[in-house]
């Protein structure tokens, strides 16, 4: 089972570099949606096709799952990958940060941070980095030609927080985050570029909190506990931080449904404690 797990890893570092040259002709949109109303980009389904190809050729992997599609593809005894295969896809057009979400879980899914054993997300930035969390550890590699090259075996959340960033439109945020916010800013730096995994970077490299709330119109929030909320909180929670679905851990949530969403906050236990009293 653990070597599934690496294969798994390895094969989403591996198709790294593929997805980030695709970028350069596929920054159209198609004709559809994903399952829950998101506009897809020729980009979002050619990641995700790769990535439904090469992660049930590992042997040991039986189901996959991604945000791009409606149900669950596989079955049987083994490993189920899910996956967000390009976070931030929107960021194409603009040619910002986006990257990869992975979680890897040993019970088929939907399934809850029980069954969660790895995570990571790779991030195509000015270098294409991945960070993985198994068994409590934390581990950030570049990602050179397919193959990963470690830089930081043991990462943890710095003791002095320095960056935030928060999602939704500020008209839709609920008075009480918006108190808490108006906090936040007065102690931290703003830095918020629109796709989930470079801002939890940002907070794994400089400390700080991230967080896309409950709105007024959404009070689920807009992320997937699935395939972001679970993989996210694992990795951060792993790396000495906290997670929050506003009232406690979101890895004490398991979803009833494959696109379920849910608010997200992670970063220095000291904010996430106080998002949680705040919203109380």
């Amino acid at each position: 089972m653990s070597d599934a797990v690496e294969a798994v890893l390895e094969t989403v570092a591996r198709a790294a570099p593929e997805i980030r040259q695709s970028l350069v002709g596929r920054r159209t949109y198609a004709d559809e949606q994903n399952p829950t109303g998101d506009e897809q980009l020729d980009a979002d389904v050619y990641a995700d096709e790769l990535f439904e190809r090469r992660l049930l050729d590992i042997d040991g992997v039986s189901q996959y799952a991604s945000e791009e599609r409606d149900e669950v593809v596989g079955g049987g005894d083994g490993l189920a990958v899910a996956l967000d295969p390009l976070d931030g896809s929107s960021n194409v057009r603009s040619n910002n940060a986006m990257g990869t979400v992975v979680g890897v879980y040993d019970e088929p899914l939907p399934a809850g941070a029980d069954a969660l054993v790895a995570s990571g997300f790779v991030l195509f930035g000015p270098l294409t980095t991945m960070v993985t969390a198994r068994e409590g550890t934390v581990r950030e590699f570049v990602v050179e030609e397919g193959q990963r090259r470690a830089v930081d075996r043991d990462v943890s959340i710095p003791e002095d927080p320095v960056v935030y960033g928060f999602g939704g439109r500020v008209p839709k945020w609920l008075d009480a985050f918006e108190g808490y916010v108006r906090d936040v800013e007065e102690e931290l730096k703003l830095r918020y570029g629109g796709a989930m995994i470079a801002d939890v970077n940002q907070v794994l490299t400089y400390g700080g909190v991230f967080g896309y709330p409950m709105l007024t119109d959404r009070q689920r929030g807009k992320l997937r506990l699935q395939f972001e909320g679970l993989p996210i909180a694992h990795v951060v929670e792993s790396a000495g931080g906290r997670s929050s679905d506003g009232t406690g851990s979101i890895l004490a949530a398991t979803p009833s449904t494959l696109h379920e969403r849910t608010p997200l906050f992670v970063g220095n236990a000291e904010y996430v404690d106080r998002l949680e009293a705040a919203l109380a």
